[in-house]
């Protein structure tokens, strides 16, 4: 029986700014895999006919005089939608590149696109969810893949077109094993919650531990060093508050307010989803959005 033919598109976008809804693709880059193997590309500069933001630039390092002869973005959609097709498209925090590939559709062509989304960021959480970085350096780096030129849109398409049947296998194979659980998954919830009780208690013995070493040296103790190598040493760091109304123009002046202040998204998000604010004001903050991104989790709420 001759092998069904598997036909995916790896891509990736680079743009003017983070927010899909104001901003647009300055770059598109796609290769065509069937059965794993790359049979095709397509990649082109977009002029967008709008500001690139600096902070993109920094990224990406396309500036608008790279991209003042290229097709707008309302002559390349035509070749990026033929190219892509119906297929299913591949890209790492896929929902980024999906959502500015879909309101291109929508302003040039009046239809949304329907292709399935696959994001290698969630698949690659899945199976190594130890890893510090998800990112796809991170995953061309485990892979073995030469990724040169990063954060240029066929670059990075062909650093994740060479992992990403690599990654597939691997994810499909736990996926085949977690299938093969889902009969016993109330046992597995009981067992879930044994191993959060062990971890627990494990913790709390990790920090008694912990005061008896901060006792030791606080009584003048000297390092230790283990027999493997590792040194236990102690060390005291102190920090303040700050009332930030006082020092809010001098952190704008030297352009550090942003680096020293993190917006709560959370609360943000809820702020938006309450009824503690007026219209107005609720449309205000939903047009500061600047990025979209997915988050998948499994919750444990305690009993009563």
């Amino acid at each position: 029986m001759a092998r069904k033919k598997i036909i995916e598109i790896v891509l990736d976008t680079e743009t003017t700014g983070l927010d899909y809804t104001k901003e647009k693709m300055v770059e598109f880059a796609a290769v065509r895999l069937e059965n794993g193997k790359i049979k095709d590309e397509f990649q082109t500069l977009i002029n967008p006919e709008q500001h690139i933001r600096k902070s993109s630039m920094a990224i990406h390092g396309i500036t608008q005089e790279m991209v003042a002869d290229a097709p707008t973005e309302a002559e390349a959609m035509p070749k990026i939608l033929e190219f892509i097709g119906d297929y299913p498209i591949v890209a790492h925090n896929a929902i980024f590149d999906y959502t500015f590939i879909n309101e291109a559709s929508i302003r040039t062509t009046g239809n949304e696109i329907l292709n399935p989304r696959i994001d290698t960021q969630q698949m690659f959480k899945e199976v190594y969810p130890d890893l510090d970085s998800h990112g796809l350096e991170a995953l061309t780096t485990r892979f073995k893949v030469e990724l040169n030129n990063h954060h240029r849109a066929m670059a990075d398409t062909m650093g994740l077109a060479l992992s990403y049947p690599k990654l597939k296998k691997l994810y499909l194979q736990k996926y085949d094993w977690e299938v093969k659980q889902l009969d016993n998954v109330e046992y597995l919830f009981e067992r879930f919650l044994r191993l959060q009780q062990t971890v627990n208690t494990l913790q709390s013995e990790m920090q008694d531990l912990k005061s008896v070493f901060k006792l030791y040296f606080e009584q003048g103790g000297a390092p230790i060093t283990a027999q493997t190598g590792e040194t236990l040493v102690y060390n005291s760091k102190q920090s303040f508050g700050y009332d930030l109304d006082s020092i809010k123009d001098i952190l704008e002046e030297i352009g550090a307010f942003h680096k020293a202040v993190k917006v709560n998204t959370g609360f943000i998000d809820r702020l938006v989803g309450g009824g503690r604010l007026d219209e107005d004001k609720r449309e205000i903050i939903k047009g500061a959005r600047q990025e979209l991104s997915e988050t998948r989790n499994v919750q444990v709420i305690k009993c009563k």
